[in-house]
């Protein structure tokens, strides 16, 4: 069987998603603790796609409408939760911690890269970029490195391929290393004396944003993401536009309609509007929406044919855990807040709770807010590696 109608290819996207997050909440699998829904999402769509389930001439055409106009739409309703007044509820030790997971994984990717690009491919740099902005936030930034930069498509199969089979690799090696807490702890002398109240104060915070959507608010807020994102990609060409003639071409369209996007949602979180139910709800609705097509035209054979992206992929996280080290060893950083943080960049605002939580369920409000963060400053990060990746 071969789908090759554009909207049976939608609604089979959809219903895998939606059939994946139904089995998650009503078998309450304990697989799904450890990987999460959205990786399998990842693998299957990927599995169909090489399988030849999609028929790619038939379906571009979908693909094409929807992709970067879902997305523009999905980056504005997500960062209307990064409302920086909440965030600061999570308190200068905890950002630190956050930003330190940020710096390992940046010194990491350029280390990695350095060593491995001879065998990465051609043309690779936009997908590690990408890559890292997923490891900064979670899969929506490495979403919209794909629209804001000229990513190869083969290697962004790869690093989604890669994105993947770590994350699912990671998040179950920090569950693991709960139980060896207390000697990480005694050796970086760690201070956990003010950790309850920050966790008490981030789920308060956590909470308060809690309140039921009706139908006006969904109306409204689809409505406003994407009439945002028709407005943002006709101000991004305009901009690029303007831009060439002045001589600075290298920002091109994809690259400034995802910075204008990031910073109005960033500004209108501070707004009513971030406090409008259905944020949460809808940009997870998103999010698997774009999770899905881009991993429908992604093919494992990509990553088959190029096996040293996975071996790219640990060095990072081995860099990353050797520098995370040394750092709560001068600050004494202990393995809880490190380990959500970790998964907080690499996993986004979905994952960090289920680590923190594994130590306190009070703590995972601050896994929450880690998450988020990610978020606000993942697409700028992205951005930034992209031009040093560009020049190497």
């Amino acid at each position: 069987m071969v789908i090759t109608n554009g909207f049976t290819y939608i609604a089979f996207l959809m219903f895998v998603a939606g059939a994946l997050l139904a089995l998650e909440k009503y078998t309450q699998w304990k697989i799904f603790n450890v990987v999460p829904p959205l990786v399998f999402i990842y693998v299957l769509n990927m599995a169909f796609c090489t399988m030849g389930l999609y028929d790619s001439e038939a379906c571009s055409t979908t693909y094409s409408a929807l992709k970067n106009n879902l997305l523009y739409a999905m980056i504005f309703v997500m960062l209307l939760r990064c409302d920086f007044k909440k965030l600061a509820k999570l308190g200068g030790r905890m950002v630190s911690i956050f930003l330190a997971c940020s710096l390992t994984l940046f010194v990491g990717t350029l280390i990695g890269y350095i060593i491995f690009k001879g065998h990465l491919g051609d043309n690779t740099w936009g997908a590690v970029a990408a890559l890292y902005a997923s490891w900064v936030g979670g899969s929506a930034n490495m979403a919209a490195m794909q629209a804001a930069l000229p990513v190869d498509a083969g290697a962004y199969s790869c690093a989604l391929a890669l994105d993947t089979v770590c994350y699912s690799v990671w998040i179950a090696l920090l569950l693991l290393a709960v139980r060896y807490a207390p000697k990480w702890n005694k050796i970086t002398n760690a201070d956990t004396s003010k950790l309850q109240a920050v966790a008490d104060a981030a789920a308060e915070e956590v909470a308060k944003g809690k309140k039921e959507a009706t139908s006006a608010d969904w109306i409204f807020l689809i409505g406003l993401s994407l009439m945002v994102s028709a407005v943002s990609q006709y101000i991004g060409g305009a901009l690029n536009e303007s831009l060439s003639q002045a001589g600075l071409g290298m920002f091109d369209k994809g690259t400034i309609t995802t910075l204008f996007v990031t910073i109005l949602g960033l500004i209108c979180a501070l707004t009513p509007l971030g406090k409008v139910p259905a944020v949460e709800e809808l940009s997870n609705v998103y999010l698997y929406a774009v999770v899905s097509l881009l991993a429908s035209t992604a093919s494992i054979v990509d990553l088959l044919t190029a096996p040293m992206w996975v071996v790219f992929g640990f060095f990072i996280l081995i860099v990353h855990v050797v520098l995370m080290f040394v750092f709560s060893k001068m600050f004494r950083w202990d393995l809880c807040m490190v380990s959500t943080a970790s998964l907080a960049n690499i996993g986004g605002a979905a994952s960090a709770p289920i680590v923190a939580s594994a130590y306190d369920q009070s703590y995972a409000g601050i896994g929450v807010l880690m998450g988020v963060l990610g978020a606000a400053v993942g697409n700028f990060l992205g951005i930034g590696i992209a031009q040093i990746l560009r020049m190497m």
